[in-house]
């Protein structure tokens, strides 16, 4: 069943990743200066997005279940399931941590150090965007795929007497994904500052960083859904209060 999970996923994730390649990044770039078409751009990062998704999917899907996480709706829809038992606990939860995301999305924005001020976008990413592929495929690539792999690594260097990682060790994982995802922000922040100071890379990297922990404890103690529930709200609720 397990690659039927990784199937579901993928299917999931997919959008984002399109809405990002074409939604995304006509808007991030500087059409002047890349030397193709925008078309062809478009369609080799969708491509791209593809392959990881692909690959987050179905490493996820291996070793989740070693390391005591897991996709409970998907997994149901996967099994023939109660798909609304399983998405009932994991609600509650995920709207709490998007609550609190929707904080840290709003302080990322208003205290940003001048250099990032200067240069935040008059248009922001569209809300489809933002949902698809920052609620939905980002939790995939990141808690799904990268989470679960480093705790599945560090398990078996560190403690592959156990029949599950410990505590502390899905702390790392979740703290080591979180520092991840928010050094894979500067990319798009260096695109528009002429340099990257000390302070912007340690206000970037923390500011995304700190949700990235509450998405990373949601997966770890309800699930997946529990998650992407906390990051799409977050993103909903973030662009109600800032746009």
């Amino acid at each position: 069943m397990k690659w039927k999970i990784a199937a579901l996923l993928v299917l999931v994730a997919l959008p984002g990743a399109v809405a990002a390649a074409w939604l995304a990044l006509p808007l991030l770039v500087d059409l002047s200066a890349i030397p193709v078409p925008l078309e062809t751009l478009q369609l080799a990062t969708a491509l791209q997005s593809t392959l990881l998704v692909l690959a987050a999917a179905f490493l996820g899907a291996s070793a989740a279940p070693r390391v005591g996480v897991s996709a409970p709706a998907i997994s149901a829809i996967a099994g023939g399931g109660g798909v609304l038992d399983a998405w009932r606990p994991q609600l509650v939860p995920g709207c709490i941590g998007g609550c609190i995301g929707a904080v840290v999305i709003v302080a990322f924005y208003a205290f940003a150090p001048e250099p990032l001020r200067a240069v935040q976008p008059e248009a922001p990413l569209p809300l489809t965007v933002r949902v698809l592929y920052g609620g939905i495929t980002e939790e995939v690539l990141m808690r799904w795929g990268l989470m679960t792999a480093i705790a599945w690594l560090g398990w078996r260097i560190l403690q592959r007497d156990a029949q599950r990682p410990s505590a502390a060790l899905m702390w790392a994982a979740i703290a080591v994904s979180a520092l991840v995802f928010g050094l894979l922000h500067l990319p798009a922040v260096a695109q528009s500052l002429p340099a990257l100071s000390a302070s912007v890379v340690a206000y970037t990297t923390i500011g995304n960083a700190l949700f990235g922990v509450v998405a990373g404890y949601l997966f770890w103690r309800y699930g997946l859904e529990a998650a992407i529930v906390a990051h799409v709200s977050a993103h909903v609720l973030a662009f109600l209060i800032h746009a």
